[in-house]
């Protein structure tokens, strides 16, 4: 007598923060996806005190659902860690954001990819934008070095230095890289059993780059699958925060931050030193750029930019700890 093999247990986590006009396309395209791959409905919602409704919303249309109401938004990494308690016992976590829409076989293609590769920890998919344009799928760590050279358009004359988005990847080929964006993010249990889910220091930004490091640090890859799709819209619940202006904005200054902590969680005192010398010397050599280009209306922001960055290590204290 032939064996099947058993199916395998998925749980699909969804943070919700001020994105209920997403909600229904986010669910009804997830939902297609678990039919296609055979699987029951899996996903257990995390609503971050939302203020448009989208609790009330979910829990009039979806009842079926399992959500949390959160009465605070506690941040992208805490909400996913909140909905571990509910999702039992099953073989592999998806977190899906909810301005992320799954093709219909992309659940069936990487739990199939998990499947043939057992090392592999996490696996992203291929993200596109809803114009279908390519998005970072396939991601390198950032560095001190790799930042500076972005943010100072210096790139060519470092070329030792590998960008976070290195273009000379074949995004059409399955491949292993560092990290993959939260977006579509399925997690292989045993590495959530093994080193947790996302640290709590982070509220936003670089929560994946840090877990997708203690993953690999652990023994695992991180794997990108190019055969399936998800269309991401990016920064709508970030942008529900208010209208992002070029400095003195809370997004940027949460992306600082969770970059202090990442280096100095993971690379001690002296990866923190040399992230803050590169952010210093390449606003310097900015504004000096900007002077010689006779833009001196950008000198405001490269000056604001210099005293958040010394202001948010103080706020820190240094790396050690979250303003949020």
């Amino acid at each position: 007598m032939t064996q099947t093999t058993p199916a395998p247990r998925l749980a699909t986590i969804i943070v919700s923060f001020n994105t209920r006009h997403l909600l229904a396309r986010c669910l009804d395209t997830l939902r297609a996806a678990e039919l296609y791959a055979g699987l029951p409905s899996t996903a257990v919602i995390v609503d971050n005190a939302s203020s448009d409704g989208s609790a009330d919303y979910l829990a009039e249309h979806y009842p079926s659902i399992p959500l949390i109401r959160s009465d605070r938004n506690v941040g992208f990494g805490r909400a996913n860690n909140r909905a571990l308690e509910l999702i039992g016992d099953v073989d592999f976590v998806l977190l899906l954001n909810t301005d992320a829409f799954v093709a219909e076989d992309a659940l069936s293609q990487t739990l199939e990819y998990m499947a043939r590769h057992p090392r592999c920890g996490i696996v992203g998919v291929r993200l596109t934008s809803a114009d279908g344009g390519a998005q970072p799928s396939c991601r390198n760590f950032p560095t001190p070095a790799s930042s500076f050279a972005q943010r100072t358009g210096l790139r060519r004359l470092m070329p030792w230095v590998v960008p976070v988005d290195d273009a000379r990847r074949n995004f059409a080929q399955s491949q292993e890289c560092d990290w993959v964006p939260g977006c579509f993010y399925l997690i292989r249990r045993e590495v959530i059993d093994r080193v947790g889910l996302f640290d709590p220091l982070y509220f936003l930004y670089f929560e994946e780059v840090d877990h997708c490091l203690a993953t690999k640090r652990a023994g695992w890859t991180v794997d990108y699958c190019a055969t399936t799709t998800t269309i991401h819209l990016g920064g709508e619940s970030a942008g529900s925060q208010g209208k992002l202006t070029k400095s003195g904005n809370q997004i940027e200054s949460l992306q600082m931050e969770s970059a202090m902590l990442y280096y100095r969680k993971n690379f001690g005192v002296g990866g923190l030193l040399r992230h803050l010398f590169a952010e210093s010397l390449g606003d310097a050599i900015n504004a000096t750029k900007a002077i010689l280009k006779g833009r001196f209306n950008d000198l405001g922001f490269f000056f604001k930019r210099m005293g958040a960055t010394a202001r948010i290590a103080r706020l820190t204290d240094y790396g050690t700890r979250s303003t949020r």
